[in-house]
């Protein structure tokens, strides 16, 4: 129970963490909407959004960095040992960028020889952390080592849920970005027992730039500095999903090994008492014969 009255404050900290960094996405949202569509997303050719041929895919996945928390990190690791088979069936390369000390361990023991990058950011997160990784994703696919990036993380669903989400984060998507909803979880009590509460959070409305404004740069360079922003405020924000996700894990692992213990408990108890029940009548049958052979 200790433990996870320790997650869950643990995964409070977390929702601190992600509702912090709203006002910032809904600003980056809101400008880069209405730069789209000032410009119109036809009129961009920047090399963030260009797509090309894919000989070369990065895999970045997300794990925990300790046990304990149910199948979590296997899940993760099947997920992208399954997604690694497939895209080489297909006679692409495949890199893996590793977050977290168990995919690490398990890639360095196993598939050493596509792991080209490890990052530990613990179970606080941050920018730096989140800048440092999408710096490294950013330098790969600029320079051409890579052609596209995927992320694997676990999407926050409740308590008791978690789904493994896959989202191809390089090269980015104009028409995504000002149209996507968010979604805010809170852990709250209830009657003693922990809760989720769900918000969707609608995208953000364009900001109106008006025609006979003048941009000091050029609108698409703009967007072009915007880009990396955005990128590594997605990444910051699935990392703290998957954190969340991991504590949510640890805090059933916790109530389930405390429930195994209780029944264990109460089954033990039972057997004790028809031991010691059977012992008592067993003894009492024989003071009973004992007695009966004496009066014969």
């Amino acid at each position: 129970m200790a433990m996870k009255l320790v997650a869950a404050a643990k995964v409070r900290r977390a929702q601190d963490s992600v509702l912090a960094t709203r006002p910032f996405s809904e600003t980056l949202q809101s400008v880069f909407g209405g730069l789209i569509e000032r410009l119109g997303s036809d009129s961009l050719d920047l090399p963030l959004l260009t797509a090309r041929e894919v000989k070369t895919a990065t895999i970045v996945l997300v794990t925990g960095d300790r046990g304990l928390c149910g199948g979590y990190n296997n899940f993760m690791i099947k997920k992208a040992e399954k997604r690694i088979v497939e895209l080489q069936d297909k006679g692409i390369k495949v890199e893996v960028i590793s977050i977290g000390k168990k995919g690490t361990t398990y890639f360095n023991r196993y598939r050493k020889d596509i792991l080209v990058a490890t990052f530990e950011c613990g179970q606080n997160p941050n920018s730096e952390d989140a800048t440092a990784i999408s710096n490294t994703l950013l330098n790969r696919f600029l320079s051409e080592t890579t052609d596209t990036v995927e992320f694997l993380y676990t999407r926050f669903v409740s308590l008791i849920a978690s789904t493994p989400s896959a989202r191809t984060l390089l090269p980015c998507s104009a028409t995504g970005i000002e149209t996507q909803e968010d979604e805010i979880f809170q852990l709250t009590s209830k009657d003693g027992e922990f809760s989720v509460e769900k918000t969707v959070v609608p995208a953000a409305e364009p900001q109106d730039f008006p025609s006979e404004m003048i941009f000091e740069q050029d609108p698409s360079q703009i967007i072009n500095s915007m880009l990396p922003l955005y990128l590594n405020g997605q990444v910051l924000r699935m990392i703290q999903e998957a954190v969340a996700s991991e504590l949510a894990a640890r805090m059933q692992a916790m109530q389930s090994a405390s429930d195994n213990a209780k029944d264990l408990e109460k089954n033990l108890s039972q057997q004790y008492n028809r031991a010691r029940q059977a012992s008592v009548t067993q003894e009492i049958l024989e003071i009973v014969s004992g007695a009966m052979a004496v009066e014969d």
